[in-house]
């Protein structure tokens, strides 16, 4: 009897002892394949998280934009010192993107030098700078359309009038070498991270623009180049 009851302890430790190494097996097994699962996903999640943030950066550079072009409409906001006569229809989309290099611009102005580069404030510090990754630099320009005698086509049409162009770029690109490529319409897509094109205007927009200042159209059309009909 005692021979007996030591035979089935012993069954009973190897039995218990057998289930507890099949359970550590389980175990690793769920873990290897958990890990699997969380390496085959995180691309995934990344990729998402980046479309995100590049959606939301597009946004608030076509709020930029857009906000300058109204405080420009309402002459809150100077009009760009860079505005040509264009007899071809062709100038907003040849005109050179910025160069490279230091920013030190007052929030909500234009930055030092000619009326072309403006500064979007997103961080609040009161300035513009290429060390910030959420200020933004909208680039002004602008046309006066002609016809082939060298007379304003707005005004044989009744009113004074320019189109202006801008783009709008990170100011954090200008702390990168290089310069900015020629962007011939292109712009950076809403998804992607933007990845490989951070050079590239994050919107480009024009808009057909009304002076009902004659004295303002008058200088704008001088520093053009002596535009007729002005």
């Amino acid at each position: 009897m005692i021979y007996r009851e030591r035979c089935q302890s012993k069954i009973s430790k190897s039995h218990k002892s057998s289930e507890s190494g099949f359970t550590i097996i389980e175990s690793l097994v769920a873990i290897i394949v958990v890990t699997l699962l969380m390496i085959a996903i995180s691309p995934v999640i990344v990729l998402a998280v980046a479309n995100r943030v590049q959606a939301r950066r597009v946004e608030m550079a076509s709020q930029a934009a857009r906000s300058y072009i109204d405080g420009v409409r309402a002459e809150s906001i100077e009009p760009p010192s860079n505005i040509i006569k264009d007899s071809t229809g062709s100038t907003l989309n040849s005109k050179l993107p910025p160069t490279t290099g230091n920013l030190n611009c007052s929030a909500n102005a234009y930055c030092p030098g000619a009326r072309e580069l403006y500064c979007i404030d997103n961080d609040g510090d009161g300035a513009c700078r290429n060390t910030s990754t959420t200020d933004l630099i909208v680039q002004a320009f602008g046309a006066i359309p002609v016809d082939g005698t060298g007379t304003s086509v707005y005004s044989t049409q009744g009113y004074q009038g320019y189109r202006l162009g801008v783009r709008v770029y990170r100011a954090y690109v200008f702390s990168q070498a290089g310069t900015f490529p020629q962007p011939n319409g292109q712009k950076q897509a809403s998804f992607g991270g933007g990845l490989g094109l951070s050079k590239l205007p994050l919107v480009e927009l024009s808009s057909e623009m009304v002076v009902t200042n004659r004295d303002t159209y008058r200088t704008i059309c001088k520093d053009a180049g002596q535009v007729k009909g002005c």
